[in-house]
């Protein structure tokens, strides 16, 4: 061969392994241009914004759930001077409004006669029971009336409390001996008192439908401590005690005659 020929036939081998090598060489650079991360950075850049916002809304709190100052528990003033007292009065005015009224030696309809007030009569009251709606009126013989037959100037609640014997008392006599309770029971609410029996001549009635035994009982109704004078002719009596009173119920049980009455016999309360 030629030296000519020798010579184009190198550069022909040459020129073909140039063009193959130049082609894997582009081959591989785009292989790696499309792996490269800049590739996905724009998707990746506009999901960004829709998470963090979705993000942000979902961690937020509603305004609804901050606790208003309205749910706060704080007693208001006049809750406290609504439970005040009144002031305690030396005496109160009333009128009369019925044609007579009876007036008694105890704060209860069964007690004593003392004498009758006529409609109209201007009287002073100065005490009460602190339990029921009698008062004591002033007067060299003090006495009970009830106060739904008076008009009254002012309320009747702030006379002070004067019975039972501060210094309201009934008259004592000694011609019967007090009775002596034998026994006192409690069935729920109700309770059953039993005394020993004193007789009373018929003599000493002051009216032929007089009861010989009055029960003072103090007793719970309502929250509420209310003194309810009883009576009875038997030699046992039942009634309501209710619990809820911050006071203890009491009473006390005493025999009558047209003179007065016995000591009292204290009732130990069930």
């Amino acid at each position: 061969m030629s030296r000519a020929k020798k010579i184009n036939f190198s550069q022909a081998i040459i020129g073909g392994m140039s063009t193959r090598i130049l082609h894997r060489v582009l081959s591989i650079s785009l292989l790696l241009a499309a792996c490269s991360p800049s590739a996905v950075a724009t998707p990746t850049v506009t999901m960004t914004p829709v998470d963090i916002a979705t993000m942000t809304r979902s961690a937020t709190k509603p305004p609804t759930e901050t606790p208003l100052p309205t749910l706060t528990r704080t007693p208001l003033p006049t809750e406290t001077a609504t439970q005040t007292p009144a002031a305690v009065v030396e005496s109160l005015e009333a009128t009369v409004i019925v044609n007579l009224l009876s007036c008694r030696y105890g704060p209860g309809p069964e007690y004593l006669y003392l004498y009758a007030l006529n409609e109209g009569a201007r009287i002073t009251l100065i005490g009460q029971t602190g339990g029921n709606n009698w008062v004591w009126v002033d007067g060299m013989n003090k006495c009970w009336v009830n106060i739904k037959y008076l008009n009254i100037d002012g309320d009747f609640k702030t006379l002070p409390v004067v019975y039972p014997d501060h210094p309201a008392k009934l008259p004592r006599v000694a011609y019967y001996d007090p009775t002596t309770v034998l026994s006192t029971t409690r069935n729920g609410n109700e309770v059953t008192v039993l005394w020993l029996a004193i007789p009373v001549s018929p003599g000493d009635y002051e009216k032929p439908d007089m009861f010989i035994y009055i029960i003072e009982v103090w007793r719970c109704e309502g929250g509420q401590l209310i003194f309810d004078p009883l009576a009875s002719n038997r030699e046992t009596i039942s009634f309501i005690d209710e619990p809820g009173c911050t006071q203890p119920s009491h009473g006390r049980v005493l025999v009558q005659d047209k003179h007065g009455y016995t000591r009292p016999a204290e009732i130990p309360w069930p």
